[in-house]
């Protein structure tokens, strides 16, 4: 006669994405298992709450995980094994069985229905209410302490929780990556990613609001291998954003980290457009409307705000006409809209989806089960991981996956 299964006792490390599916997972994978969700705030799910512009952009359609992979400047190979396993498409069913329908943006981001990041919150609460999860907020882990073959979680309040499956699931809490640390865990350090660039600029000047849909930026710096993305630019009060930046940034972020912030970009505002191209519709312009003055007549898809910073910034005059337009100039002008040149001063936030790299060292971890390689009953999950993401979904869903998969494991073990 078999004997039955001993009682799971799960406790889950942090209230976020990562934690709350992690938790989900394993209560419902295992119904008798007592699994307790730790959260150091009074309310969980902050950041699920603030994402996408407080939409919550939940995950990306991209159902191939080899295609998945590349959005993830770290990480990318040890997620192409856990991708096939909980990816996107199982995101996507995953929520519309909890009654939330997710809706595809022409950019292939993820977002509920309602457009409200409330649904995935109460969603998720909901669930895990339901899968019987005991949730704790105000609940600060000061130790985690090994004790043959369980946990002590120490909580700031004194209580102490035993738990023979641990999920840390604490994102880049600097905390949470102590505990990992104090437990043998190999850290790398953690530095921003997803970041705007500071450029101040007269070209820039006054222009926040002003975006192109497709600019080609290049970023030279000393520690940066030499990088390229291409999408869409915004320009802000303290320099550039958007997607393009924001990609720039997550594939140099550590070697931007090491040259302090400091770099060159070259900006194509063109990309469409070679060279040549541009300058076969400049003379064709200026054999056109030679009487035109320069600063009002723009033959290219620019805004129109910007085309007359950047033709000032070559010294065209505000009444100079397309006949007097020089081939010295001429080039000038070309110069400027294929390899307008930057100096980048330092780095902002990306409010919206504020997110590191560096975290636990990948290779400690195995990815079938999310469970340390170093302490067996010890699992990882999201953020606290050296793992991460382009914008538009990606981040959120090595969480889900992540999550899922200790959750799973964490119940069959």
């Amino acid at each position: 006669m078999s004997r039955p299964k001993p009682q799971t006792h799960g406790v889950v490390i942090g209230g976020g994405a990562a934690g709350f599916f992690g938790a989900i997972a394993c209560a419902t994978a295992e119904p008798n298992a007592h699994v307790t969700l730790l959260e150091a705030a009074h309310s969980p799910l902050a950041k699920v709450r603030i994402s996408g512009g407080g939409r919550c952009n939940v995950t990306h359609h991209c159902f191939e995980p080899a295609l998945l992979v590349q959005n993830y400047p770290r990480g990318g190979k040890a997620l192409r094994g856990a991708f096939s396993r909980f990816q996107p498409r199982d995101t996507v069913n995953w929520f519309a069985a909890q009654g939330v329908k997710l809706k595809t943006e022409a950019d292939g981001r993820m977002f509920p229905i309602t457009d409200d990041s409330a649904t995935i919150v109460d969603c998720l609460l909901h669930a895990a209410h339901n899968a019987g999860v005991v949730l704790q907020t105000r609940s600060a882990v000061v130790a985690i302490v090994p004790q043959s073959g369980t946990y002590q979680i120490h909580l700031r309040s004194g209580e102490v929780l035993q738990g023979d499956r641990v999920l840390l699931a604490t994102g880049s809490s600097l905390q949470g990556i102590q505990f990992a640390k104090t437990l043998g865990h190999t850290i790398v350090p953690p530095v921003p990613s997803l970041f705007t660039f500071n450029v101040t600029d007269p070209r820039l000047q006054d222009m926040a609001g002003v975006s192109v849909p497709s600019a080609r930026l290049q970023l030279l710096a000393d520690h940066v291998p030499k990088l390229e993305q291409t999408g869409p630019l915004l320009i802000t009060h303290w320099g550039l954003s958007g997607p393009a930046v924001l990609k720039l940034s997550a594939w140099g972020a550590r070697g931007l980290h090491d040259s302090h912030y400091q770099a060159t970009l070259l900006i194509h505002w063109l990309p469409q457009f070679n060279a040549a191209q541009l300058r076969e519709k400049l003379l064709a312009t200026k054999g056109e409307f030679p009487k035109r003055t320069i600063v009002a007549h723009c033959p290219l898809p620019l805004p129109r705000r910007l085309w007359q910073k950047l033709i000032v910034s070559v010294g065209i005059g505000e009444g100079d006409r397309w006949a007097d337009l020089s081939n010295k100039t001429l080039n000038a002008l070309l110069q400027e809209l294929t390899q307008g040149k930057f100096t980048i001063q330092g780095k902002g936030v990306f409010k919206e989806e504020f997110v590191t790299c560096g975290g636990v060292d990948l290779k400690e971890v195995d990815f079938k089960t999310m469970e340390s390689r170093l302490c067996p009953g010890l699992y990882f999950a999201g953020e606290i991981l050296d793992i991460d993401g382009v914008t538009g979904g990606f981040n959120f869903q090595s969480a889900w996956t992540t999550g899922w998969l200790a959750g799973q494991a964490m119940a069959e073990a």
